[in-house]
C-alpha cells in the first residue's frame, strides 16, 4: 500500500496519540544552521520535528504525500501559534517552485519508499531542488523483526473525544533478498457502541550503504561522511 494511501482516515487519526517513535529535533536543527536555510523536509506527516524547527525560528517547509496528516500539521500548528508551509506531494515527485540550501528526511521516512525505483526518483528530485552549494541529509534505517511475543500485543491510548484507540501487529513477513519487511497494522476505535476496525500493510523498504551510495549517484548526488542524525549528500558536479 502507497504510504499516501496508508496515512488516512483512522490511521492518520491514531498516528499521533500511539506513535511510538518521534524524532530528536536537535540533529535537524544543527544540520539546518550548518546548511543554511531555506530548508524542506521529505515526509513531514503531522509535524515532528518541523513544527519544533519552526517554533526556533528556522526557516523550513514540509511536504507529505499524505493529506488527512497534513490536515494534522495544521491544526496543530494553528493550536501552537506556529506558522508553517507544508505540500501535498509525493516526495518520490517533488515539483516545488522552490529551492534549498537544505533537504532532510527525518526518522525512518527514507524506507517508506516501497522500492529501488521510488527511492531514486526520490533522490532524483532531491538533487533537482537543491540550491547551488546545498546539501541533503538522509538517515537509513534497516528495521528489526517484530518479536514473535510482540505479535498480536495491542497498544491502546485514549482520543481527544474520549474513544480508545489501539493498533497491533497481527502477522508480518520479511524478505532479505528484497529487503522488505511488511507489517499487518490493525487499528481500532471503539467509542460506546461504535467499533471501526481498519487493517493495513505497512511496508518498509532498506538500503545497504554501498546500494544507497549507488542510487545516490545515479541520481546526480555525491555521498559525503556520515552523521549521527544521517547520510551527507551534495551536488555532484
Amino acid at each position: 500500500m502507497d504510504a499516501a494511501d496508508f496515512y488516512t482516515g483512522i490511521v492518520a487519526e491514531i498516528y499521533g496519540p500511539l506513535k511510538s517513535f518521534s524524532p530528536d529535533p536537535e540533529p535537524y536543527a544543527a544540520f539546518i544552521e550548518r546548511a543554511g536555510g531555506p530548508a524542506l523536509e521529505l515526509g513531514c506527516g503531522d509535524g515532528d520535528p518541523l513544527l519544533e524547527l519552526r517554533r526556533r525560528g528556522l526557516d523550513v517547509e514540509g511536504v507529505d504525500s499524505s493529506a488527512d496528516m497534513l490536515e494534522r500539521l495544521a491544526r496543530r500548528a494553528r493550536a501552537q501559534g506556529i506558522t508553517v508551509t507544508a505540500h501535498h506531494r509525493r516526495m518520490e515527485a517533488l515539483e516545488l517552485p522552490r529551492r534549498y540550501r537544505a533537504i532532510f528526511l527525518a526518522g525512518p521516512t527514507f524506507a517508506l519508499l516501497p522500492d529501488d525505483g521510488a527511492a531514486l526518483a526520490c533522490l532524483r528530485g532531491v538533487r533537482a531542488h537543491l540550491a547551488e552549494g546545498g546539501t541533503a541529509l538522509v538517515p537509513l534505517f534497516v528495521p528489526s523483526p517484530t518479536p514473535a511475543e510482540q505479535i498480536g500485543r495491542v497498544r491502546t491510548a485514549v482520543g481527544p473525544d474520549g474513544a480508545e484507540l489501539r493498533v497491533s501487529v497481527v502477522a508480518e513477513e520479511r524478505d532479505e533478498s528484497a529487503r522488505t519487511q511488511t507489517a499487518l497494522l490493525r487499528y481500532e476505535r471503539r467509542q460506546g457502541a461504535d467499533h471501526t476496525v481498519v487493517e493495513r500493510p505497512w511496508v518498509l523498504h532498506w538500503h545497504s550503504r554501498s546500494g544507497f551510495k549507488a542510487l545516490a549517484e545515479a541520481a546526480g548526488l555525491a555521498v559525503g561522511a556520515g552523521t549521527v542524525a544521517g547520510t551527507v549528500l551534495r551536488g555532484a558536479g
